[in-house]
C-alpha cells in the first residue's frame, strides 16, 4: 500500500454521494463551522467578485452571494452534493483541481479538506487557482476532534477482538498549519485554533450525524471485516457524558493565506531597524553580559 494513500477516495466519494440526501440534519453544524470561517472576510477591505467554495455542502455558497460576490462555483467531489451545493455546480476532485490558473479571487474550504489524501499538492492546486492577491480560506478538524470516540471504539475493539483497526480519520495538528501554506506558495500565512462546541444526547445520535454529513469511516487501512455486533454498543456506553450531553470535541484548524502579489507587505530585511525597542518603550539598553542592577 502506498503509505501516501490514507484514505479510499472512491468510497469518499461515494459516501457523500449518498449523504447529498441527508447532509440537511447537520446543517446547524456546517453552517456555524461556515459562520466563524467567513467571519474572516470582514477583516479585509478587499473586494472579491470570482469566489470558489470547495466542499461546502449547501452552507457556503449562499452566504457568499449575500455578500456580494457575484460569481461564485461549488465543486464538490460528489456532483450530486455539489449540485445542492448552491452556486455553479462542478464535479471536482481536490488532489485534481480542474481550473486555470487565476480563475477564482477567493477560495473557501470550509470543513473540506480533511480527506484528501495530498494536502500539500492540493493547496499547491487552490493556490495556483487563486489570483494575485486572492484570498484562500480554510477550516479542518485537527487533532483532538472525536478523540473520546476514538478511544471508546479502540478499547471496546480491543476488548472485543483481540485488537484496534482505525476507525476515525487522523487529523493534522494546528502547528502544521502554516507551515503547509507555506510549502504550497502562500504568501502571509496563518494558522490558528478554534473550539466549537458541540453535545449530543446519545451516542445514536453523533453516529447519525456523522453518516448523514458523509462523515463515515474511509480509512483504507480499515478492517474490512464486519465489525462485532457489540462494538458499537459497547463503545457508546463507554462515551464520557457531562451535564450538557456528549461532547465529542470538534477541533477546528483555521488556515489563511493570500495568492503571492508584489504589492503585498513584506518582512523588514534583518539590520534595517531604524528605531530602537529600548527608545521606544521608554528603557536603557544594556549590552550582553552587563548587569542591569543599579
Amino acid at each position: 500500500m502506498d503509505p501516501m494513500q490514507v484514505f479510499d477516495r472512491r468510497l469518499v466519494r461515494l459516501r457523500r454521494d449518498r449523504a447529498a440526501a441527508t447532509v440537511g440534519r447537520v446543517a446547524p453544524i456546517l453552517d456555524a463551522a461556515a459562520e466563524r470561517l467567513l467571519d474572516r472576510l470582514d477583516d479585509t477591505t478587499r473586494r472579491f467578485t470570482r469566489a470558489l467554495d470547495l466542499g461546502g455542502r449547501g452552507v457556503v455558497a449562499p452566504r457568499l452571494a449575500a455578500r456580494g460576490i457575484p460569481f461564485v462555483v461549488s465543486a464538490d467531489l460528489s456532483a450530486a452534493m455539489a449540485r445542492g451545493a448552491g452556486g455553479l455546480p462542478v464535479a471536482a476532485d481536490e488532489e485534481f483541481l480542474p481550473f486555470a490558473p487565476e480563475s477564482f479571487d477567493l477560495v473557501v474550504a470550509s470543513l473540506s479538506l480533511h480527506w484528501v489524501n495530498d494536502l500539500p499538492g492540493a493547496l499547491i492546486q487552490i493556490r495556483r487557482a487563486l489570483r494575485p492577491d486572492g484570498l484562500f480560506l480554510a477550516s479542518l478538524p485537527g487533532l483532538g476532534t472525536l478523540q473520546p470516540l476514538r478511544d471508546a471504539l479502540a478499547e471496546a475493539e480491543a476488548t472485543l477482538r483481540g485488537g484496534i483497526s482505525p476507525r476515525i480519520s487522523p487529523f493534522p495538528e494546528l502547528r502544521d498549519g502554516a507551515g503547509l501554506l507555506q510549502r504550497a506558495g502562500f504568501a502571509l500565512p496563518v494558522a490558528d485554533g478554534e473550539e466549537m462546541p458541540v453535545a449530543y444526547r446519545t451516542p445514536l445520535a453523533l453516529f447519525s450525524d456523522l453518516r448523514a454529513g458523509g462523515e463515515a469511516n474511509a480509512v483504507l487501512a480499515r478492517d474490512p471485516r464486519p465489525p462485532p455486533r457489540a462494538l458499537f454498543p459497547m463503545a457508546a456506553a463507554s462515551l464520557p457524558q457531562g451535564p450538557e450531553g456528549i461532547l465529542p470535541g470538534l477541533r477546528l484548524i483555521v488556515l489563511t493565506g493570500w495568492a503571492p502579489h508584489e504589492g503585498q507587505q513584506k518582512p523588514a530585511r534583518p539590520g534595517s531597524a531604524t528605531h530602537r525597542l529600548s527608545d521606544a518603550l521608554g528603557t536603557t539598553e544594556h549590552r550582553a553580559g552587563d548587569r542591569a542592577g543599579g
